[in-house]
């Protein structure tokens, strides 16, 4: 039997072929074959090897994508590993065909695919095709607006733990609080409680987290340090033998980041695994067992796996589709609400006039109902709506996502752009597996339909009709003339889920205490999911302090 380092040095060996022969095809590409992507505008690369790939997927790029977008306009040529030609568009006529109307021509890259369904297993984040439309077929009835009104009590109880728990570190003065970990566990166990009829967390100030929510919190920041490679060498890695084999390979790399990844990863199945489980033997024992769970039967994950049990053969989900929507599912709701939660607790922390009247409103609209707001006046709260909305125009958390062209494709510009040869262009050839970074920051701040005032925050701006370049820009995202939650085929199952439970934690946290700013210096990092972290500091973990007393 060969040893271990024998089967080390097989695998180096076929990696470097693989590695010359598939350089030199780029390098080849590069320097022989021309399209009409090398006649676009875009920044010098750095470096022959990466290109200008640092710059734009970099915890720090906020100014890069800013400048980037003001000197070469919403479609600019992006130079990727040895001189690979890659587009980052924001023109709106252009995201439309490949967020909508092409959309599986652009589809997701390999290997945001095979990540996800490493880390995740084949959910939402993991499928292409007509897997992934099968999926979306069983899950899109959860997200209704029926399913929301009978959550919304479930978040109250969740919300006024969290309120009871800061309530006891103030009641004797303001106190420093380390926000975001407080606000990855209440949206932790919001999709907890409401999409798995699960526990993770009591909330109290003694409560030992869950194991699952540093582990999540923890997995966009690491991925953005092995983001290079994955993008280029996941898809081709995966290929190699079988999970035991390339899990006994990962064990050998001495890399940190791949192993905190590995260990993650564990994490979020053993969880899985756990209450999948549960749910299944529960539904077995039938009605009086579910009722008896957390969520008492009403959960995303109990409505989900009932409706499984009663769909035809072509349409229902195999057992590991439905174990991989337990991750996927908890992951996307915990840490972009966290993250988004985190920032308007931090931007109302700096503008205390806005926090004011916002404390105002709550105050007043539960006062005429005597307490806590049923869904439909909760929603409809103009000035929280205002704030909600215009901090996910300006900060949403995620900030670009990736599509790769799954054939030749021609695609249409809503505005024209001037080649670097001087001629007018308006719609572009692009060859076949050409990665597309599609701008949800650049749209969402672009002056020519924001007006020059788009990178200032300023609720007040939702309080008025927009403006006819706004409605007339005909973005294709699914929220508000936003890409913020992208559209489509892929975009965000569960933004209404996203959307009431913020209204819920910021109506009680607003109407009780008053947050301000600490003498901590704050820098969202731009990761995958925008996070906060100390500025000029070596502790990079995630995390955002602020100063909390009771609100008069």
């Amino acid at each position: 039997m060969p040893s271990v380092a024998h089967l080390f040095l097989l695998l180096l060996k076929a990696l470097s072929i693989y590695a010359i022969s598939w350089t030199l095809w780029k390098l080849f590409r590069q320097f022989f074959v021309r399209t009409a992507l090398d006649n676009i505008a875009g920044p010098a690369p750095t470096s022959l090897w990466k290109g200008a790939f640092p710059q734009v997927f970099n915890p720090n790029a906020w100014d890069f994508h800013r400048e980037m977008a003001e000197t070469y306009g919403s479609v600019i040529k992006i130079k990727a590993l040895f001189g690979e030609n890659q587009l980052y568009v924001f023109d709106p006529k252009a995201m439309h065909h490949i967020i909508v109307k092409d959309q599986y021509i652009y589809e997701e890259t390999s290997a945001f695919i095979e990540g996800n369904k490493l880390i995740f297993g084949p959910g939402l984040l993991g499928t292409l095709n007509e897997q992934h439309r099968k999926q979306r077929k069983m899950l899109n009835p959860v997200f209704s607006i029926a399913h929301m009104r009978e959550m919304i009590p479930t978040f109250y109880d969740i919300t006024h733990k969290l309120e009871a728990a800061f309530t006891q570190r103030v009641k004797n003065g303001p106190q420093e609080i380390e926000i975001l970990s407080w606000m990855t566990r209440t949206a932790l166990e919001l999709i907890a409680q409401s999409g798995l009829g699960y526990s993770f967390d009591p909330l109290t100030e003694d409560a030992v987290p869950h194991p699952y929510s540093p582990s999540v919190k923890m997995l966009v920041p690491i991925n953005m340090r092995v983001f290079f490679l994955r993008t280029y060498l996941l898809a081709s890695l995966v290929k190699i033998g079988g999970p035991r084999f390339r899990r006994f390979l990962l064990n050998l790399v001495p890399w940190k980041p791949l192993h905190n990844i590995r260990d993650i990863s564990d994490v979020l199945h053993k969880t899985s695994v756990e209450i999948f489980e549960n749910k299944r033997k529960a539904l077995a024992e039938g009605d009086e067992a579910v009722e008896r769970q957390v969520g008492q039967g009403k959960d995303i994950l109990s409505i989900l796996m009932r409706a499984n049990m009663e769909a035809s053969k072509e349409d229902a989900l195999t057992e590991e589709e439905l174990l991989g929507q337990v991750s996927t599912l908890t992951f996307a709701a915990m840490d972009t609400t966290s993250s988004a939660l985190s920032r308007i607790l931090w931007l109302l922390a700096g503008h205390q006039d806005v926090q004011d009247k916002l404390r105002h409103e709550i105050r007043q609209a539960r006062e005429e109902h005597g307490g806590d707001l049923p869904y439909d006046k909760l929603v409809a709260l103009p000035y929280l709506d205002a704030i909600c909305r215009e901090t996910l125009r300006l900060y949403a958390p995620v900030s670009v996502v990736q599509r790769t062209t799954r054939q030749d494709v021609v695609l249409p510009l809503g505005t024209p752009i001037k080649g670097l040869n001087g001629e007018e262009i308006n719609e572009i050839p692009i060859p076949s597996n050409t990665n597309i970074i599609v701008g949800i920051m650049a749209a969402n701040r672009n002056p020519e339909i924001w007006g020059p005032d788009s990178y200032e925050w300023k609720p007040e701006r939702w309080l008025a009709p927009l403006p006819e370049s706004v409605t007339g820009a005909h973005l294709p995202g699914i929220y508000s003339h936003l890409m913020t939650f992208i559209g489509g085929g892929r975009a965000c199952i569960g933004f209404k889920f996203s959307q009431l439970e913020m209204k819920v934690v910021l109506l009680l946290l607003i109407d009780a205490f008053r947050f301000s700013l600490s003498k901590k210096e704050i820098y969202w990092q731009m990761n995958g999911i925008a996070t906060p972290t100390l500025a000029n500091s070596d502790d990079k973990r995630p995390q955002l302090p602020m100063v909390i007393e009771l609100a008069k």
